[in-house]
């Protein structure tokens, strides 16, 4: 699937790369690109809820990304600051 903003060309080129990688470097893409938009979600929600600065800020991410419900039973007590 193409993602929003990328044009045919650059899809496809991609895509042809992602089939040259090797299966050792395809793990090892995903997790960087899952590192990724965790630090882009993170800085999100900092600039959102600077009272989460600090030690709170990954509970704080953790409570916004996951939902109020698994928040309430994971941190059960803690507020959830709404997204």
């Amino acid at each position: 699937m193409r993602a929003r903003g990328t044009s045919q060309e650059a899809h496809e080129i991609q895509v042809r790369l992602y089939r040259r990688m090797t299966p050792a470097q395809r793990p090892e893409l995903a997790l960087r690109m899952s590192d990724d938009v965790r630090r882009v979600a993170a800085e999100g929600i900092k600039q959102r809820h600077p009272g989460l600065l600090g030690a709170r800020c990954p509970t704080g991410s953790r409570r916004i990304l996951y939902g109020k419900d698994a928040a309430a039973k994971v941190w059960p007590g803690e507020p959830v600051p709404s997204p």
